[in-house]
């Protein structure tokens, strides 16, 4: 089982991100994250932030399932949020006093605004420095992320680069290559396999082909994930506080202009895809079901053909 790649310095990580060639993730180290790693504590996230109302996942599993929605969805003013996370067992709580809570900053206006710490959380923004791993230009998004110990979030991909800073506690990380998509059940840009660690291969037996890779992010640690790899992240021992970047690393008109998060499918995926699909119906409306069936399969041999001389392509 493979791990994740680890440096100390920063030119190196520049140098794996602007080589096509290379382009993995990585885990880099010492590099100065500024004053948040001593100043956000507990008490000082809920002073400077205060009463203000965030939007927060809340489940009696502390592996949560986007797929099969294991959690609700629920509201909290952000300095009794933090105060929950911080504790394992609350007095006060939704359905459980042990349940868990995990918060993804998004804007003032959910539907309309794309996070943004320096706009949304102006009071703790001068406390974070972002590695230079990328130009102004290309910056799409910073989110401020929080949750209880031990909640393991589901395996997923974004379409966008985007550098995971850890401010607080420490983090198991399981990552896998694009390539591993055939292997790991995928709906959507979520894997169905949501016990990663200890998957049923009764029920997805071609896990057993995906490459685990494997790490553990430390406080103070910046894990870059390259756009398509697919990451399951938990928090440990402790509560967890991070900020993820987000960056465009293609074309800006490549990206859906109503992405919020960073994970819809780019733009031409989206148009190849409508169209597909519109030819597919219109053989459906127009052929006996043993022609569409027929011309269905020779589409997909066109496809195998087509991945085989990519992946030519890619490993030469």
């Amino acid at each position: 089982m493979p791990t994740i790649y680890e440096t100390d310095s920063l030119d190196e990580a520049i140098d794996i991100i602007q080589d096509e060639n290379k382009r993995y993730p990585f885990i880099l180290h010492k590099y100065d994250i500024g004053s948040c790693q001593e100043k956000w504590t507990c008490d000082y996230l809920a002073t400077k932030i205060g009463s203000k109302p965030v939007r927060i996942h809340v489940s009696q599993d502390p592996m949560m399932d986007f797929v099969r929605k294991n959690f609700t969805y629920e509201t909290l003013p952000f300095n009794k949020l933090i105060h929950r996370c911080e504790r394992t067992v609350n007095d006060e709580y939704f359905s459980t006093p042990n349940e868990h809570y995990y918060f993804r900053a998004l804007g003032d206006n959910q539907r309309t605004d794309i996070a943004n710490i320096e706009k949304h959380f102006p009071g703790i923004a001068n406390d974070i420095k972002y590695p230079p791993l990328f130009s102004t230009e290309q910056f799409f998004s910073s989110v401020l992320r929080i949750g209880s110990a031990n909640t393991q979030l589901w395996t997923h991909y974004d379409i966008m680069d985007n550098t995971l800073i850890q401010v607080h506690g420490t983090k198991r990380l399981i990552m896998f290559k694009p390539s591993d998509i055939d292997y790991l059940y995928i709906d959507g840009d979520k894997s169905l396999v949501n016990d990663i660690e200890n998957p049923d291969f009764e029920t997805y037996p071609l896990i057993r082909q995906a490459t685990y890779y494997t790490g553990t992010l430390q406080a103070g640690d910046c894990l870059f994930i390259p756009a398509l790899w697919f990451h399951n992240i938990k928090s440990l021992d402790t509560y967890s506080v991070s900020v993820n970047v987000f960056w465009r690393h293609l074309n800006i008109d490549f990206y859906e202009p109503k992405d919020l998060y960073g994970n819809k499918d780019l733009v031409p995926f989206s148009r190849s895809i409508g169209q597909l699909a519109k030819s597919l119906n219109e053989l459906d409306k127009q052929l006996p079901s043993v022609y569409v069936d027929f011309y269905a399969k020779r589409l997909r041999c066109y496809l195998d053909n087509y991945i085989k001389e990519n992946e030519k392509k890619i490993n030469k």
